[in-house]
């Protein structure tokens, strides 16, 4: 079998683009549900304010955040994690280089019915390779979150939550946040 190259992902017109490469493989995204986009948004307003470069005092700042954007950790993986982050003093500014060469710090998927074998093994086994510090996983239909932690040998589960739970939840400890919040958009 051909591994699936850059040159193949950027074949796909820009606005029907929703792959990655995984192992390999060009594989299509799941179509995320209400659910699914109500979490990415959640993760944006609990994470992203406090910690990102418009914090203006509302957190400690000190991140760039992304969402659906294509991350190279290697020629056989191309991500586009739901939402990426990179401490500033690794990627001081949003880079002209594409897809993004600079391994996040932190990576959140969030997942769906057809796409959680990819993120819950094979992206997980990449973003180990790959040595992404911090990587979560958000489940918008159990309502669970589970914080991985990199270590040589693999992932280790640092902390799990479960709906109404507040949690200070790492790398982002400065700010609580709840499940059953990032899902619904409650507070």
């Amino acid at each position: 079998m051909r591994l699936a190259t850059l040159a193949d992902l950027t074949a796909i017109p820009e606005a029907e683009r929703f792959h990655e490469i995984v192992d390999g493989e060009l594989v299509r995204k799941a179509m995320p549900s209400i659910r699914h986009g109500m979490a990415q948004m959640g993760i944006g307003d609990a994470i992203t304010g406090p910690y990102g470069p418009r914090a203006r005092g509302r957190g400690p700042g000190g991140w760039l955040f992304a969402s659906e954007t294509e991350i190279q950790l290697d020629s056989a993986q191309i991500y586009r994690p739901d939402v990426a982050g990179w401490r500033r003093e690794r990627l001081p500014s949003i880079p002209g280089d594409w897809p993004i060469s600079v391994r996040p710090d932190w990576v959140c998927e969030i997942l769906s019915a057809s796409n959680a074998q990819n993120d819950l093994v094979k992206k997980m086994r990449g973003y180990h390779r790959g040595a992404v510090p911090h990587y979560w996983v958000l489940d918008p239909e159990a309502e669970t979150l589970t914080v991985y932690r990199w270590t040589a040998e693999g992932y280790l589960v640092v902390q799990t939550a479960a709906g109404p739970e507040v949690i200070r939840a790492e790398p982002f400890g400065d700010v609580e946040i709840s499940v059953h919040a990032l899902i619904e958009g409650d507070e």
